[in-house]
């Protein structure tokens, strides 16, 4: 591993990373940069909703077996047609996990998230193709808030973010008030990483449980195919372990077979791969 290497090759091409750390058996034995302020974590908000379900999933609060509409106020269902109530009543959560619901516009709009997204036409349920957009988190949000009784924000803070250590954050909401699991949590890269070791570790971190092993197991493995390799629930494959992904390079690698976690929060808006590629050479020697 040479990290001084990859910290060379952020400073000399000027990539706007904000930090990254590396872990190794657990173990922080490298850091470069601003590790302690929070930033955008856009799409990589959609591991910790993960996180929550799975909580949930084992307090068996949550069925993701179930259709995801058995979960959404009665009063929103009725606003809709019988045949759209039946279309979506087809769909489970995970279903909604997996983004495998095709035909769903990227983002929710308008003055409701939620009827927005209720409104949208599923021209065939059984394709279940990959289609990545932020509705399916946003809907499984809006699930999980209603299947645990109480907000979902503050179910975040004190069940997660309480336990990991994590008291600089904020989140953002959707205008019906639901914590939009989508995108929108600012948080560090320390604190970041501490969702890699918690799933490094099977649900546990620091010697407490905060979600099953076999959740974990399920949520980083892969459940549906896609050009990439493989998603789980709102957590990518990568190589021979798993990744958190974010919009703009917002990345925490996990690979348990090698004892080593890499996480990295920035902002470049382009498709290249030079930071994964330097990243790979210096980090991983592949």
């Amino acid at each position: 591993m040479n990290f001084d290497a990859f910290v060379n090759d952020i400073e000399s091409n000027k990539w706007n990373v904000f930090g990254t750390e590396v872990y190794e058996n657990g173990l922080l034995t490298h850091s470069y940069g601003d590790t302690t302020g929070i930033h955008e974590l856009y799409s990589a908000t959609k591991t910790i909703l993960s996180i929550a379900v799975g909580m949930a999933y084992d307090e068996k609060l949550i069925d993701i077996d179930k259709s995801f509409t058995y979960y959404i106020p009665q009063s929103r269902l009725d606003k809709l047609s019988d045949d759209q109530r039946d279309t979506l009543s087809r769909l489970s959560i995970k279903r909604l996990l997996t983004m495998s619901v095709a035909d769903l516009p990227f983002r929710p709009e308008g003055d409701s998230w939620l009827d927005f997204s209720l409104s949208q036409t599923i021209s065939d349920t059984e394709n279940r193709s990959f289609h990545y957009n932020n509705i399916n988190s946003y809907l499984a949000g809006v699930c999980l808030t209603e299947a645990i009784g109480s907000d979902l924000g503050s179910f975040i803070e004190e069940r997660i973010f309480r336990p990991l250590n994590i008291e600089t954050f904020e989140y953002l909401r959707c205008p019906d008030g639901y914590f939009y699991g989508a995108s929108g949590t600012k948080l560090s890269v320390h604190d970041l990483s501490k969702f890699g070791l918690l799933l490094y570790n099977g649900g546990i971190y620091q010697g407490i449980r905060i979600v099953s092993e076999e959740y974990v197991n399920l949520a980083t493995s892969i459940q549906q195919m896609n050009r990439e390799g493989g998603y789980g629930f709102y957590i990518w494959k990568y190589r021979d372990g798993f990744s958190i992904n974010g919009k703009w390079k917002q990345k925490c690698y996990v690979l348990p077979k090698r004892g080593i976690i890499v996480t990295y929060l920035s902002h470049i808006e382009d498709d290249s791969h030079d930071l994964l590629d330097s990243m790979e050479k210096n980090i991983l020697g592949v």
